[in-house]
């Protein structure tokens, strides 16, 4: 029988005291060698630090290890593993106080940091000052604020966030991970909560300035009881959360209002043209953090459309007919949908409209639907029999798709 005991630590346990689903359980080993997991029939992987493949469940078991600073950013650190590691010092290396607990395999909790009492009194704390020492935690605990959002952030933390972003450390990490973070605290319940503790960092204006840039830019009241543009664009994240919307939607309501960051004062509340400045700071943004594709592209439409998309209803068919063609929405169907979804969080995301019905969504996807009944093939073959040529042809298919627009619009209307 090996020596060496097997710890279930991190978030497994802290989703288990908790009373949620557990997704990911991971382990750490005490008083181990390589060779003696190796000997136990553990298959290794990972180059970094030691990491094992249990040789029946195939779930990953890392030795008990501790780490050192050595440079700036995320990858900076010296990792030590070795059999007198101890299980507090391996906690001692996570981040926060509710991710550094363990359970041993008769389900004893090891608690060292006092994880159980902040998740008790629901505070996000770090463990130890060497949080300071990985920046990628400051996204990471923002992250964990979106998915509990009940939790605050205690005091002396946000100091400590504070202090690296004054020392730069921010500025050392790299695009993947601030995107995985990113792009993964989107998808938590309040989405908003995220960017509001970055804020409270000071992290925001390095890493979205874009955003940071938002709050306190006020817009017609009319339009928007909230009046900031940056607690709208919150409340839009939240609305996105709240409609289940996937994450290109909510990454395009993030970009939405970049443009009225840079709105001259003297020119407030309004916003003229802010949509195609939206459109240009979408993309420096998605450039900055490597944006997938799907995301960068339906945020620069989102950003450019939306106020065409809210107007649509008085717009004629024409105007209707060439919205669809600025958004190629016969061969982009699902992001034309998309789209769509991402205006209904733009015009629900606003302070005491948050229930409030929006039918642009339902009667753009008809328009859609109804263009996508002309036959292309014959109205092509029937204007080449008149000798129709080139642009020719392609006039005569947007006249043909103009025709059943107009057509299922008198048909809404005599049912309406």
């Amino acid at each position: 029988m090996p020596e060496f005991q097997k710890f279930l630590v991190g978030g497994a346990v802290r989703d288990r005291l908790l009373g949620l689903p557990v997704q990911d359980r991971d382990w750490v080993v005490v008083g181990a060698s390589p060779q003696a997991l190796l000997a136990a029939g553990y298959q290794p992987v990972g180059k970094d630090f030691p990491v094992f493949l249990h040789p029946d469940t195939h779930e990953e078991v890392a030795l008990a290890r501790t780490e050192r600073k050595t440079a700036a950013g995320y990858h900076g650190f010296a990792f030590h593993a070795a059999p007198d590691v101890t299980l507090a010092q391996d906690l001692a290396r996570r981040d926060l106080t509710i991710n550094a607990m363990a359970e041993d395999d008769t389900g004893q909790l090891v608690d060292p940091y006092g994880g159980q009492r902040d998740l008790a009194d629901k505070v996000l704390r770090h463990v130890s000052p060497a949080f300071a020492e990985d920046p990628v935690r400051i996204l990471r605990l923002a992250r964990f604020a979106a998915r509990f959002a009940d939790f605050t952030v205690a005091p002396e933390t946000v100091a400590l966030m504070r202090d690296m972003v004054a020392a730069g450390e921010v500025d050392a990490l790299v695009a993947e991970r601030v995107w995985q973070e990113l792009s993964r605290g989107l998808m938590e319940q309040r989405p908003s909560r995220m960017f509001a503790v970055l804020r409270e960092a000071g992290a925001l204006r390095v890493l979205l300035p874009e955003v940071d840039a938002l709050f306190g830019v006020p817009q017609p009241e009319a339009h928007h009881p909230e009046i900031d543009t940056g607690v709208h664009v919150m409340m839009v994240l939240d609305q996105c959360a709240r409609l289940q919307a996937p994450l290109t939607v909510r990454y395009a309501c993030l970009c939405h209002d970049l443009g009225k960051g840079t709105t001259r004062r003297e020119e407030w509340p309004r916003h003229i043209a802010h949509e195609s400045r939206s459109e240009k700071l979408a993309a420096r943004v998605s450039e900055r953090w490597k944006v997938p594709t799907d995301c960068r592209e339906l945020a620069a439409l989102v950003a450019r459309e939306h106020t065409h998309v809210h107007q649509s209803a008085s717009l004629s068919a024409e105007a209707r007919l060439r919205l669809l063609e600025r958004c190629d929405a016969w061969r982009r169907p699902q992001r034309f949908a998309e789209l769509l979804w991402a205006c209904e969080c733009d015009a629900s995301g606003r302070l005491g409209l948050e229930n409030r019905d929006y039918p642009q969504r339902a009667q753009r996807l008809a328009d859609l639907a109804a263009t996508q009944q002309v036959d292309l093939t014959a109205v092509s073959a029937a204007a080449m029999a008149r000798g129709a040529q080139g642009p020719d042809i392609g006039r005569a298919v947007q006249a043909a798709r103009l025709q059943a627009l107009q057509g299922a619009t008198r048909s809404e209307e005599r049912t309406a």
